[in-house]
């Protein structure tokens, strides 16, 4: 049954790729919002882009698009991992950048970590914590350039 679903994977993988890269794509966003609204703010005491509470929200959202991004591109380097005994290393190293941002997803959400950085935080977590999450989030940068270099080359 793993054969036939990794036979219709390689079938599929020109459509998978670039969808993996769409989906990260989405995340630069985030992390555009994440850096400016949020890092800067803190290091500097001032919001270099502040989009307004509507966008906060349709940015919040644009973040759970990083669930099937993490999910495909696990498929993707576990289907590398299969087929190329040069690059395995590279296959279990980005592996683990993309699937640490379950902690950040699941451990501490944006949310939490915005509101202890800007000080409205209903929860108390120390900020150190915050930090290491934001940290986490950025993780996911290497893998964002390497799904988009995947897919660029999956194109005939």
């Amino acid at each position: 049954m793993l054969n036939k679903f990794w036979k219709w994977y390689e079938d599929k993988y020109k459509i998978i790729a670039p969808l993996t890269a769409l989906l990260f794509l989405l995340q630069l966003v985030h992390l555009y919002w994440i850096t400016t609204d949020v890092v800067l703010f803190r290091l500097f005491g001032y919001p270099f882009w502040n989009p307004g509470h509507f966008w906060d929200t349709v940015i919040s959202l644009l973040d759970y698009t990083e669930i099937p991004a993490i999910l495909t591109s696990s498929l993707l380097y576990i289907h590398q991992y299969r087929q190329n005994n040069q690059r395995k290393l590279h296959s279990i190293f980005f592996l683990f950048l993309i699937n640490s941002q379950w902690l950040h997803l699941f451990w501490i959400t944006d949310e939490i970590i915005y509101a202890q950085l800007t000080g409205t935080s209903l929860v108390v977590i120390p900020i150190w914590l915050s930090w290491i999450a934001i940290i986490i989030d950025y993780l996911e940068l290497p893998v964002i350039y390497d799904t988009i270099k995947k897919a660029l080359k999956s194109r005939p």
